[in-house]
């Protein structure tokens, strides 16, 4: 897209559906068709920075590994460091270890025991919000830490499975996309 002037739209319509992914009965957000185009990923990365450039964040936490994407940006963006929290095995130093339901299972993340300060300000990003397990593992990553603020951002949010009622309270939430 050469256009001059990107907004809301264009990006989610920039979004490819792939049905059927990875299992019978989903429409998976392929954000990669989102990313390729320079206006609308630059678009993206501004909404968010804009969104968030007064909070103090100290540090974006990025959940493997789509979250890594626009995490590692938007920590330079906000002059933050950029912590990555993995799947088990992945990190080669000491870890906390949160384990959390799938619909289909279960799964873990980690994050090293000192990738945060008790005051650190942080963002938790990652591409998609659905049901919110995913999330909410990083959420009791962080908060192990004792740090001063958690907020959640995500670049597309699934509203109809509300994964944001299941996100705690003081957790401030905000996504770019949502369908």
């Amino acid at each position: 897209m050469n256009r001059i002037s990107i907004g809301i739209e264009d990006v989610k319509n920039s979004i490819r559906n792939v049905p059927n992914f990875p299992k019978e009965g989903i429409q998976f957000k392929d954000v990669s068709t989102a990313f390729k185009d320079k206006g609308i990923f630059k678009f993206i990365v501004s909404e968010i920075r804009n969104n968030y450039q007064e909070c103090g964040i100290t540090k974006v936490v990025g959940i493997e590994s789509r979250g890594f994407i626009l995490g590692s940006i938007l920590a330079g963006e906000l002059h933050a460091g950029f912590v990555p929290i993995r799947k088990p095995g992945k990190l080669p130093s000491e870890t906390f270890v949160q384990s959390y339901d799938l619909e289909y299972g279960s799964d873990s993340l980690e994050i090293h025991t000192d990738a945060l300060d008790k005051d650190d300000i942080v963002l938790i990003h990652d591409d998609l919000l659905a049901t919110g397990g995913t999330v909410n593992a990083a959420v009791d990553l962080v908060r192990k830490f004792g740090v001063a603020k958690i907020y959640a951002n995500f670049f597309v949010e699934l509203d109809f499975l509300g994964g944001r009622k299941r996100i705690a309270k003081d957790i401030e939430v905000w996504s770019l996309i949502h369908y």
